[in-house]
């Protein structure tokens, strides 16, 4: 009997057809994985529990979960493998922004940065002052995590912020630090501390390879190369996010005498700002609308009632009942909101480019197939002048009430 082993064309094509009477029955014995004829192993991509490079979840979209039949379920939760370090031999220590409580995309880039220069010995320490609102600390690469909280921390308060590193650095003595060189807190208090502790930091950097660094000089023209320092301030995309594995994220305590109290500088609070007058590359919460809004003057008293700053899709432009200068999109204004509002947006490829960095999208759309409501974290589906106006008569009753509670 020949050793060669045959193909079954037909089987393949039940086995890839759903629709066929046997298919369910092919998938039965279905071999998940096998030896190619290079060496290599193969992975049947269809398979139930097939688990990516990457460590993602595939779907089955074979059928075979559910007997064959059209329903689909996602298969179960992956369970990241867990990265521990028992005795650090070094510390790198990470200060995030943590704008409005949580890990933005700058913080999980400088995480994944810190994670490269602690290898397998040291460990990643992230610091945050006050409370938070971060559940995600393990998926973003932290090994320990300390809070430090007080009511000296709240608000503009960087000298306060200085010395809370300091005692950090005296007790833990990081073998580098790292904080974001961005205009929300850590590019100031990167200097700052710098200057506190006689170190010349590199700005600005993009990339740290083979113990150097590359940092931008010239108005971002040129590139500034120099030996890695002990203080880094990190740009935007200086690393990958830590993606493939989960860390213990274990706190732990700071002496709460080595934080001395300073009280030379007094927050007197934000001051406020004409959303409208907001660029829209460095506004928080944009409002944008598209072709599915036909009320605009009911669009324009929504944004003015939420407190938003005023976008637009290309089509409403070219329209003429917005401004070019409040244009999203590649071909318009990249923008990095926190929270983006899509009203009436479909989702042209060149508008998703533009809200790509936004941390939360919300749509606000008739069609449910459309991709911006596949882009968003959360979808209202409906009509927009319905939704808008409920929306100011609930930030309306919210601020009566408050006033009431207040008097």
């Amino acid at each position: 009997m020949s050793d060669i082993i045959r193909r079954d064309p037909r089987a393949e094509w039940i086995a890839r057809n759903r629709l066929h009477p046997l298919h369910a029955a092919m998938q039965q014995g279905q071999q998940h994985s096998w030896m190619g004829p290079n060496g290599i192993i193969r992975k049947n991509p269809h398979g139930v529990g097939f688990i990516g490079p990457n460590g993602i979840k595939r779907i089955d979209r074979s059928g075979a979960q559910q007997g064959g039949s059209s329903k689909r379920t996602a298969a179960a939760a992956v369970q990241l493998p867990l990265h521990q370090v028992a005795q650090p031999a070094f510390y790198i220590a990470v200060v995030p922004d943590m704008v409005g409580g949580r890990l933005g995309s700058h913080d999980r880039d400088l995480l994944g940065l810190a994670r490269s220069l602690a290898g397998s010995d040291g460990a990643v320490l992230a610091m945050v002052f006050g409370e938070h609102k971060e559940s995600n600390f393990s998926t973003a690469g932290v090994d320990r995590l300390l809070v430090i909280e007080g009511d000296e921390f709240a608000g503009y308060a960087p000298e306060q912020l200085v010395q809370g590193l300091r005692a950090v650095d005296n007790q833990y003595s990081p073998r580098h630090w790292l904080l974001p060189d961005s205009r929300t807190g850590g590019g100031e208090l990167g200097r700052r501390f710098a200057a506190a502790i006689g170190e010349r930091p590199a700005t600005r950097v993009w990339q740290v390879k083979d113990g150097q660094c590359s940092g931008r000089a010239g108005a971002g023209q040129q590139d500034l190369i120099r030996g890695l320092p002990r203080l880094i301030l990190a740009a935007a995309e200086c690393a990958e996010p830590v993606s493939e594995t989960r860390h213990e994220a274990l706190p732990v305590q700071l002496s709460t005498s080595a934080v001395r109290s300073l009280s030379r500088i007094e927050d007197l609070g934000p001051v406020a700002v004409d959303p409208a007058a907001i660029a829209m590359a460095e506004a928080e919460f944009i409002v944008s609308g598209g072709n599915g809004v036909k009320d605009w003057d009911l669009f324009h008293r929504a944004t003015v009632a939420l407190g938003a700053t005023e976008g637009a899709s290309r089509v409403a432009v070219d329209d003429g009942f917005m401004p070019r200068n409040r244009q999203v999109g590649a071909t318009g204004t990249w923008v990095t909101a926190r929270v983006y509002v899509a009203v009436g947006i479909s989702g042209a490829i060149q508008h998703l480019q533009g809200i790509g960095a936004c941390d939360k999208v919300v749509a606000i759309n008739m069609d449910p197939g459309c991709d911006m409501i596949k882009r968003a974290d959360l979808s209202v589906i409906g009509d927009s002048a319905a939704i808008l106006q409920a929306l100011i008569e609930a930030v309306e009753n919210y601020r009566n009430d408050a006033k009431r509670d207040a008097a």
